[in-house]
């Protein structure tokens, strides 16, 4: 039987890459983020067929019923959910955070994924055969913190909260969830996360990344590629088999022991 996966934020970076990878395993795949223009250019990527372009916003409930009730029209069911879709903050200090700023990033990053994964739950218990699988973008950040990053590094430390409760309350009805943690990936929203960091912290003529000491570090980067291959190894295990978290990581990235 051919499997569903819808993908949140599919059109750039991480996403774009998972959905390809997933589509070229064998998945439907259904793309979704807020603008169809990048959604249709991840589409040409991936195989001719294997993918279906739905424009929908994660902060919003109605976009995320309508995304998922058009996945059952077309489909029937739902195999997986990479809930993928997220904000980075730029820098900021602490004491300096406005609620706007802090609102943006929940919105997304904690209301959003929890929207996509009950609609995602609802549809699995529901669906005959039962089940599917649901996997949580994470982060580094979900374990330890960058500077002046608290927005950002509250939600994802809340999407691993998310992710054990769903694991849990999703056992009676065949509903694995899993959380992969992405170190440095080498992404268009990495980039642009470095050259944040640079233009609001450093003075000095160097690119990198803020360290906890107050230097800047250029950081390992790995390929986006083998995040993606992650995803599709926790995608294709069979519904008995969960990979609780996984961490991948260019090896030389400060991690463990940083700052």
């Amino acid at each position: 039987m051919n499997k569903i996966a819808i993908v949140t934020g599919a059109g750039s970076g991480i996403g774009r890459a998972c959905a390809i990878a997933l589509a070229e395993a064998g998945f439907t795949t259904i793309l979704a983020g807020r603008r169809r223009a990048p959604l249709e250019e991840t589409a040409a990527l991936a195989p001719a067929g294997s993918t279906l372009v739905v424009p929908a916003d994660v902060r919003e409930p109605a976009s995320v019923d309508a995304l998922f009730a058009t996945a059952k029209e077309r489909f029937g069911r739902v195999d997986l959910l990479f809930n993928n879709a997220g904000l980075f903050a730029p820098p900021a200090r602490f004491e300096d955070l406005t609620k706007e700023q802090w609102d943006e990033i929940v919105a997304v990053n904690v209301t959003g994924a929890f929207l996509c994964a009950q609609a995602a739950f609802r549809t699995m218990k529901e669906q005959n055969p039962q089940g599917g699988r649901i996997i949580n973008n994470g982060s580094i950040a979900a374990h330890a913190p960058r500077p002046l990053g608290a927005p950002y590094t509250t939600t994802k430390h809340a999407i691993t909260g998310l992710t054990k409760s769903i694991s849990l309350d999703g056992r009676p009805y065949t509903i694995a969830c899993g959380q992969i943690d992405i170190g440095n990936a080498q992404t268009a929203m990495m980039d642009r996360i470095e050259d944040a960091a640079f233009v609001a912290h450093s003075a000095r003529q160097q690119s990198g990344f803020l360290q906890a000491d107050g230097t800047k570090r250029v950081e390992p980067m790995m390929d986006v590629k083998y995040a993606a291959d992650a995803v599709v190894f926790m995608a294709q295990l069979p519904l008995d088999t969960n990979v609780q978290f996984l961490t991948v990581m260019a090896t030389n990235m400060p991690y463990v022991g940083r700052g």
